[in-house]
């Protein structure tokens, strides 16, 4: 995982320095093209699965479904407030006791609006200034997507159609 992070770095890098006319264009493009769909997913997830699947598990040894979100709230908490320069707030820490569908989406949504908010307030100049500063960007960006990539399978076992499908437009019928 390390090797792929570190080529997604080394690649976006290149984009960065290669677009030097382009002000801001790898947030940009990060933070349009792929946080602001994953949020929408993440949070149409959520929205669509029952309360009663919450706990539900894939298999046993899998995380359930809130634990899933609980994650992903974390994690935006953790890479956003490096993205911010600040302590990481309390909301990270009040993730692993949350359960039930009402305050587990609240608190992804929550997450997300901090997240939008760190975006807001850096520049490519920013997010390349340290490792810290890029591995919070492209974690927040990747490790969502992954997140979500899991979170499909929990929907569509539940007999739910994803949110990203059920954005997709319905494909137009021929006559033959």
């Amino acid at each position: 995982m390390t090797i792929r992070i570190e080529a997604r770095i080394a690649g976006l890098l290149c984009i960065a320095f290669a677009s030097a006319d382009a002000q801001n264009n790898l947030t940009t493009t990060a933070t349009q093209r792929y946080f602001n769909v994953v949020r929408q997913n993440l949070e149409g997830s959520v929205d669509v699965m029952p309360a009663d699947k919450y706990s539900f598990r894939l298999t046993p040894g899998q995380r359930t479904f809130a634990e899933w979100i609980v994650h992903s709230i974390q994690r935006n908490y953790t890479d956003c407030s490096t993205l911010k320069s600040e302590p990481v707030p309390d909301g990270e820490k009040q993730a692993p006791s949350l359960k039930e569908k009402a305050e587990v989406s609240k608190a992804l949504k929550d997450s997300f609006a901090y997240c939008a908010s760190a975006l807001a307030s850096v520049d490519d100049q920013k997010v390349l200034s340290t490792p810290q500063m890029s591995n919070a960007f492209l974690h927040l960006v990747v490790h969502s997507n992954e997140i979500y990539g899991n979170i499909v399978g929990y929907l569509r076992a539940s007999g739910i159609v994803p949110p990203s499908t059920a954005a997709r437009p319905a494909p137009k019928k021929t006559n033959q």
